[in-house]
């Protein structure tokens, strides 16, 4: 029973891979209309070491991406917040994302269809809420203009430190 429960976990994540892998390009597509930012990551390997995009430009080499066009920002936030790209990071970085202000058509149909399809990891969900809920804004910014900054000092001003405790961040 319990290898039954297991492999209807492991079906659901399949599931929502396969929406997230699908559904981005057709958003992209019918809602960014603004310039991509035309850095590769070989770019952001090249920046200081303790800058927001050198260790952009290490996340994107340690999952062997590129950034996506015109959605550079969401990778952008695994760093800052440090989510990694597992099915539940995703959804809860979607969550800390809505705590934090952010409002777009993607990150609802994520969420719903996220804790909905995967609701063991909820109180997980509920506490990413939570942080960014109660940490400083940071989905509006332009962060092509922040890859110089250091991150250190980035997430200083976004997360209080018991929030970078809790989210195991500097």
């Amino acid at each position: 029973m319990n290898n039954l429960f297991k492999t209807i976990k492991h079906l659901r994540k399949q599931l929502i891979i396969w929406l997230f892998e699908n559904s981005q390009r057709i958003y992209t597509r019918l809602f960014k209309h603004h310039e991509s930012w035309n850095i590769s990551k070989l770019d952001l390997l090249k920046m200081p070491k303790p800058s927001f995009g050198r260790h952009l430009g290490e996340f994107l080499d340690k999952n062997n991406f590129e950034l996506i066009p015109k959605v550079e920002r969401h990778d952008c936030y695994h760093v800052l917040c440090g989510y990694s790209t597992t099915v539940e990071d995703e959804i809860a970085l979607q969550c800390l994302c809505y705590g934090n202000g952010k409002r777009s058509l993607y990150l609802y149909g994520a969420i719903i269809i996220g804790v909905t399809t995967l609701p063991d990891y909820y109180a997980y969900y509920y506490r990413s809420y939570k942080t960014g809920k109660s940490a400083n804004p940071f989905h509006h910014f332009d962060y092509k203009k922040l890859l110089h900054v250091s991150i250190e000092d980035f997430r200083k001003t976004i997360f209080s430190k018991s929030q970078r405790i809790q989210l195991k961040i500097s």
